[in-house]
Parts: C-alpha cells; structure tokens; sequence
C-alpha cells in the first residue's frame, strides 16, 4: 500500500494523526467508529476525507475518488452537521454561516439526522465496498440523537463511522468508549501569526497585544482565527476597549450596556462576551467574572431582554 504514503502529505502539521491513520491502512486494521478530536479547523474534515479515499481505494490511487469525496459528492459518503432551527426550518450549519444567518438557538445535530444515519448506514455502497458517515461538531448532539448514535454505532453495518469534536468531553461516555481516538494538535501561534498577517488590512487595529490576544483565543484555530478576524473588525473599538476595562460607575456602565446592545448584534455579543472572558483570566485569573459572564451568555441565548441582561451583569461585575 505504498501510494497511501502521499494520502497526506498536503498536511504535515499532523505528523501523530496521520501517520496513526497510515499505519492502520498499512495492517488493514480500520476500527469501525473513529473520533477525531481538537481544535477546529486543523485539517479533522478534510484528514477524515483522505483516509476514506485510503480505505476504499486500497493500493490504487484515484482522482475520480478524491474529488469526489473533497466535494462530499460520493455515492457512499453520508455527511451530517449540525443544523439551526431559524424561522420556523431546519438548515445546516453551513448554510446559516454563508448566508449570514443568526439565531438565538444553539446548532444542534437532532434524532432525525440520526435516522438517516442509521438508515444510511444498512444500505449496499454503490461504488466502494464500504459506506462512509462522517458528522461534524459531534459534540452538538441532543439528548435523543446521542442515544440514538450510541446504538447505531454499537450495532454491526458495512460502514465506518468519523466523529469529529473539538469539545470531546462533552460526548457521553458510551460513545467515547467505542470509539478510537485520534487526537490533533493546535497549530502553533506562528502559524496562526502569519494567517493574520494574511487578514491584517481586514483590521483596523495595530495594537500588538490585540493581535496577540486574537490570536490566543483562537486557541491553534486557523478557522476561528479567521472567524474572530470578521467579529472583532466590525466592533467598535471603544466597546472593546472598555469591555476588558470596565467603568467603576454604574451610570457608565448601563451606557455601556445600551452601546453594546444599540451597536452589536447576537453573535458579536456573544463573541464579546468570550474576548472579555478571556482577558479575565489571562490577565487576572478573575474566576467569579468568567462564571457571571458565561451566565449573561446563558441569557442572552433566552428570550430575555439583551439590554437588561448586560446591565444587570455589568454592575455585579464592577460591585463585586
């Protein structure tokens, strides 16, 4: 199998993962559910890709095939991610972040979408001898679709499963422990650097240590890196400055609260809310602000009035 040895030379910044995947090709020795964990966007989706292309091309190498599966176009591929209920329909993950969609719900990957996994999973492959389910953000399922997944993926079928997380720990333990882990490294702050230099005219800031705190909440991320760059571009730099050095007095502090709800929609809330969380424990390892700042996400993700939310919390903050 000595062609499999280029599968993943596009990505040498997973040399553990990938030589654990060429190694199991090596022996034809594939587990049936696998669980690619990590940072997201340091190469799970399209590694996971490239390893079925292993899988069901055995000694062969074929451009028909890999095209086909980068597309996510094969006849024996089932791709399941998580999906917004916005206005009244279900649409994927991909689709509300192209069009720019928001939602005051969280993604979820629901029990329908298991169904068809299920369903998906006991049907003959067309083309290859193997059917292939890869699901995203695996993480976001709910309660129905985790039970639901645990007994397909403990019942016998010709397919192989890859579940992708970047929050592994939230998977319950049963679909853990049928799983084999394959773990992938954060990419490395210079790396991340120079994505940023890519984007810096996208920025309107020249603070080095903002850079360097964008680039520290990205966490070894490319794709949040890029995902922060388009946030913290459209946020007033004043708001920034003065959620991460709040105003002693109440009165500015409720100013702050109408500036952030006049100013910032939904998702650049909820964003702000991680950059302040962040600096909090950087720069002054504040337990109790974290906490009150992740309960004010918890809200702002209810019904409950966004300019109420952060006044109320903005004042605990700056009282306590």
């Amino acid at each position: 199998m000595s062609n499999n040895y280029s599968l993943f030379e596009d990505f040498p910044h997973q040399p553990l993962a990938t030589n654990i995947l060429l190694a199991s090709l090596k022996v034809n020795h594939i587990a049936p559910t696998y669980l690619f964990s990590g940072p997201k966007g340091v190469g799970q989706k399209e590694i996971a890709m490239r390893f079925f292309e292993g899988i069901i091309n055995k000694e062969e190498n074929s451009i028909k095939t890999r095209r086909q599966l980068e597309n996510m176009q094969h006849p024996d591929l089932l791709v399941i991610e998580p999906t917004y209920l916005y206005q009244g329909k279900i649409i994927t993950q991909s689709i509300a972040k192209s069009e720019n969609l928001s939602s005051h719900l969280s993604p979820q990957i629901r029990l329908d979408q298991i169904q068809e996994i299920k369903k998906f999973s006991t049907k003959k492959p067309i083309e290859s001898t193997i059917s292939m389910v890869l699901l995203e953000d695996v993480h976001l399922l709910n309660e129905s679709a985790s039970n639901a997944l645990l007994k397909t993926i403990e019942e016998p079928t010709n397919a192989i499963f890859i579940l992708i997380s970047s929050m592994p720990d939230k998977l319950i333990n049963t679909i853990k422990s049928r799983c084999q882990r394959i773990a992938f490294k954060p990419f490395s702050s210079e790396i991340l650097k120079n994505t940023l230099d890519e984007y810096s005219e996208k920025l309107d800031f020249d603070s080095k240590s903002i850079q360097e705190e964008i680039i520290a909440l990205s966490q070894g991320s490319p794709e949040l890196l890029i995902k922060n760059i388009n946030l913290i571009k459209n946020i007033p730099k004043e708001i920034l400055s003065k959620s991460v050095d709040l105003p002693k007095e109440q009165l500015k502090a409720l100013m702050l609260a109408k500036n952030i709800t006049d100013e910032l929609n939904s998702e650049q809330q909820i964003w702000l809310i991680d950059w302040m969380q962040h600096f909090y424990w950087r720069k002054q390892l504040d337990i109790n602000k974290i906490k009150r700042l992740e309960q004010l996400k918890t809200h702002l993700r209810s019904s409950i009035n966004q300019k109420i939310a952060w006044e109320i919390a903005l004042i605990d903050i700056i009282d306590n």
